[in-house]
């Protein structure tokens, strides 16, 4: 098992499947081959799932246990068992959420949300509030894997001690490509998270985070750790939220408020981390795959996910900079000479190379690793 972290294995062969053949018609870059490769399974066992995915859509890989199609002849009482049905389940979803699921479905006649709230409110099924849906004015990313968000949400006490959920959200179709029940915020349990992310899934041009441990550093000039220093080196950009202000991250503060109404909160207690897994693997599965999400026009995040085409790396080739640039070794106390002068530029850079560029202003100096500036200096004060 991994250090920190409940492994793969935890997630069923259902949910695999489902996602598998969800990325493979995705229409991305990615061959079936590599696809294949980053789900453990041989090209055999990829088409075979393929081939019942194509024939009998989702639903054949999924769950059978489901309510029939409706008919011409479906009585107004059972459209609503069919509405009561979904709430039980999804205590969380309001009238338009139920709608689109319940066309998704293929059922006829669906009534208008406003219909299905009015059945919620004569059911008294209307006792669970759903998430704040006003919040921030946010920027969306252009296409899937230009940004990830990633973030933990606040521990919570379980039988087998604290439980604190990591989690990385898509930034382009709100597509959860990984949610963990772990036990600690350490730089060892989220690098290998991300291995196994980047291995399933492909690497992201960016990934924004806040300012806390184990990517961000509060300390003013010098943000950098050695998480986002290893992020670096695989070329992916790091963003880092404006500090004290958690509407950077908005996505997936959105994400937490609604994985806390619709798993955390629905038990009193948690028996153990283990329990919390088999929840979060089976919410997973709902998030991606079922339920509308209204940012989307009620379309599900797995519909605008495909994986990315830059596979992790073997291994990590040393920094290179073009011919202009004065290039400096940072030494063991994480500082460079330049222009006879000692600079600090950070310990998480001890060892390596970095690049000096000149900007607009008299004597001062960007300092660049690799595609990233990581400070200016200015060589006048």
């Amino acid at each position: 098992m991994l250090e920190g972290l409940v492994p793969w294995s935890v997630e069923s062969v259902e949910a695999q499947r489902l996602e598998f053949c969800g990325l493979a018609v995705s229409g991305s870059g990615v061959s079936f081959a590599e696809l294949c490769r980053r789900y453990g399974i041989s090209r055999e066992t990829g088409y075979k799932w393929l081939g019942v995915y194509r024939a009998a859509g989702p639903g054949g890989l999924r769950d059978r246990r489901r309510v029939p199609k409706t008919s011409p002849t479906r009585t107004a009482a059972t459209v609503e068992a069919l509405v009561c049905d979904l709430r039980r389940a999804h205590p969380a979803w309001g009238g338009r959420k139920i709608r689109r699921r319940l066309q998704d479905l293929g059922h006829a006649g669906v009534p208008a949300a406003s219909t299905i709230t009015d059945i919620l409110r004569r059911y008294d099924l209307l006792e669970t509030a759903e998430p704040h849906a006003g919040g921030y004015t946010s920027f969306e990313a252009d296409a899937p894997n230009d940004l990830w968000q990633m973030d933990f949400k606040g521990w919570f006490e379980t039988g087998t001690g604290r439980c604190d959920p990591f989690d990385i959200l898509d930034d382009h179709s709100r597509f959860n490509l990984v949610l963990r029940a772990g036990i600690d915020q350490r730089e060892s349990t989220v690098v290998a998270a991300l291995t196994d992310t980047f291995t399933r899934y492909g690497m992201p041009k960016r990934i924004l985070c806040d300012n806390g441990s184990p990517w961000g550093n509060t300390q003013p000039g010098f943000r950098w750790t050695r998480l986002a220093v290893w992020l670096l080196d695989l070329g992916i950009t790091v963003t880092h939220s404006r500090p004290m202000h958690p509407q950077t991250l908005g996505k997936d503060e959105r994400f937490h408020r609604t994985m806390d109404l619709e798993v955390i909160s629905r038990r009193p207690e948690w028996d153990s981390h283990d329990q919390v897994q088999a929840a979060f693997d089976q919410w997973r599965v709902v998030y991606n795959h079922q339920r509308p999400h209204d940012s989307l026009a009620g379309a599900v995040p797995a519909d605008r996910y495909e994986p990315s085409p830059r596979s992790m790396p073997n291994r990590i080739e040393p920094a290179e900079y073009p011919d202009s640039y004065h290039v400096r070794i940072v030494d063991a106390m994480a500082r460079i000479s330049f222009k006879g002068k000692r600079l600090k530029v950070g310990r998480p850079f001890t060892g390596r190379y970095v690049g000096i560029i000149p900007t607009t202003q008299d004597g001062t100096y960007t300092v660049v690793y690799r595609h990233q500036p990581i400070r200016t200096i200015n060589l006048t004060q």
